[in-house]
């Protein structure tokens, strides 16, 4: 999961050493840390998110994802991408797309006026 500049700071205001959760990424993008296959975040033993409150923007977004051949889809890995509607994604899309924007950004990857 890609974490924005304001994913982080949330994270840390709750208590977290960016240490513990960011990595930077072969292209230089800051994500979540994974540890044996799943969220640093993830309890696997309650089966839930540990920091559901403070969870980045991308995680509130998921299952709507972007797809480099396909736009804005619902992820198939997801067991409830079946029950996300149309309209859902579609409400998602642009918050999606201004989030990987800023993203983008913050990455130097593009100007802040594109």
């Amino acid at each position: 999961m890609l974490l924005s500049k304001a994913d982080i700071k949330l994270l840390e205001s709750a208590g977290h050493e960016r240490e513990e959760f960011v990595r930077v990424n072969g292209q230089g993008f800051a994500q979540l840390r994974n540890r044996r296959g799943h969220c640093v975040f993830y309890r696997t033993d309650k089966r839930r998110c540990g920091v559901y409150r403070y969870r980045p923007l991308g995680c509130r977004i998921y299952p709507v994802i972007y797809s480099v051949k396909e736009g804005v889809i619902v992820d198939d890995l997801c067991p409830l991408a079946e029950t996300v509607s149309r309209a859902e994604i579609d409400s998602e899309a642009e918050r999606l797309m201004r989030l990987l924007r800023r993203i983008d950004i913050e990455a130097g990857k593009l100007k802040a006026h594109e």
